[in-house]
């Protein structure tokens, strides 16, 4: 099941995606993340762990998938996936 977060319209924040459990040994090598239309990616970082966005903008009510793409430096590569819940604080 995706991991949820909320997010004001007005802020900009980052998200991250922790990948350690799941890579065991591995690394990553490269991290890409798929963001709609809607909701603004600012800028991408990773480290050989955790894979992180910054987001702003958004509509208050809406909800966004964001895809985050991993290829390891054993060469496996894997999706997670999280929802962005847009709404007023």
């Amino acid at each position: 099941m995706p991991r949820e977060f909320f997010k004001d319209p007005d802020a900009v924040l980052d998200y991250q995606v922790d990948w350690s459990d799941w890579l065991d040994s591995d690394t990553i090598l490269s991290s890409d993340w798929t963001v709609p239309a809607g909701i603004t990616e600012d800028s991408d970082t990773n480290t050989t762990t955790t894979a992180t966005v910054w987001l702003s903008g958004g509509t208050i009510g809406t909800s966004y998938s964001l895809v985050n793409r991993i290829v390891t430096a054993g060469g496996r590569t894997e999706d997670r996936t999280i929802i962005i819940r847009v709404r007023g604080r």
